[in-house]
């Protein structure tokens, strides 16, 4: 049995969640999601909770009961409160700013490298070397801040590049000098 996918959501009272046959819409005070349920899960709402229930013992059914539970809740979660990845610049000259709703950095190429913010997600830049990525729907914060991080990547020598906060980069020594013969 998945003890992921038989715990209960909690519904806060400011939070409205209407389930259909093969979809669930959560609607909050920061937005609203929506879901398609795969075949074979039935989603239960009472006036507080949601069940997640399983109808069939099959093999691809149990492996998504605790999938979509977690989904559901990562609705719940981010129409109340929100979700948020922070990244750091580190590099000689590496420099982030925000231009309206876009994102703009200057890493190290010849140009600056300009990253639209999708619908859903919004870009903080608290100093030029910090961003913030916040959005309601977790996969998408997730998925921007990874895209954001790829423009340039930490590099294994100098650790120069876009990280995660607290992320740590396994370092390499570089070139030995030879030895004199």
């Amino acid at each position: 049995m998945s003890r992921v996918g038989l715990t209960p959501i909690a519904v806060p009272d400011d939070v409205s969640v209407s389930v259909t046959a093969d979809a669930i819409h959560v609607n909050g005070p920061r937005g609203e999601l929506h879901r398609v349920i795969p075949a074979g899960i039935a989603i239960e709402h009472t006036d507080d909770t949601i069940h997640v229930r399983r109808q069939s013992e099959a093999r691809e059914v149990r492996a998504l009961h605790g999938l979509i539970r977690s989904l559901v809740a990562n609705m719940v979660e981010g129409v109340t409160r929100g979700f948020e990845k922070r990244l750091e610049i580190h590099g000689v000259g590496y420099r982030a700013q925000k231009q309206g709703s876009d994102l703009e950095l200057a890493v190290g190429y010849s140009h600056t490298v300009r990253k639209p913010a999708p619908d859903g997600v919004e870009f903080e830049v608290p100093t030029p070397t910090r961003i913030t990525v916040r959005g309601i729907d977790k996969e998408l914060v997730g998925q921007v801040a990874a895209e954001v991080r790829s423009i340039r990547a930490p590099e294994p020598y100098k650790a120069k590049g876009i990280r995660y906060e607290g992320e740590y980069i396994r370092r390499k020594a570089g070139k030995a000098a030879k030895a004199g013969g």
